[in-house]
């Protein structure tokens, strides 16, 4: 059974720092791109940032980059986001996600590509 595991969400000021990670079992996790979304109140759940299964690329939705920094251990099944600069708009639910298909290269901004989830973590930015 494939589990995918958040934490390290919380409650921080404007211009805070957080890193929530996601820890995978129940697959080979250096085999999968991993990727990490996010959903506000009364809003669709939306694509933050993405990295392929072996970490040589990452993926950033503009209202991130520059602030945010995707991350993996292959050797914990881990994937981190490093999120600095933060602003009350990044107030949401964050999810980790796996990806379908093995060494895949593409589709990453795509919730279905993404077999499996997290529960979310909360994350709350206050102004």
């Amino acid at each position: 059974q494939v589990q995918l595991v958040e934490s390290g969400g919380g409650l921080v000021q404007a211009g805070g720092s957080l890193r929530p990670s996601c820890a995978v079992s129940g697959r080979t996790f250096s085999y999968y791109g991993m990727g990490w979304f996010r959903q506000a109140p009364g809003k669709e759940r939306e694509f933050v940032a993405a990295i392929t299964w072996n970490g040589v690329t990452t993926l950033y939705a503009d209202s991130v980059k520059g602030r945010f920094t995707i991350s993996r251990d292959n050797a914990k099944n881990t994937v981190y986001l490093q999120m600095n600069s933060l602003k009350p708009e990044d107030t949401a639910i964050y999810y980790c996600a796996s990806k379908k298909r093995t060494y895949d290269s593409g589709g990453y901004h795509s919730l279905g590509e993404y077999a499996y989830w997290g529960q979310g973590t909360q994350v709350t930015v206050s102004s």
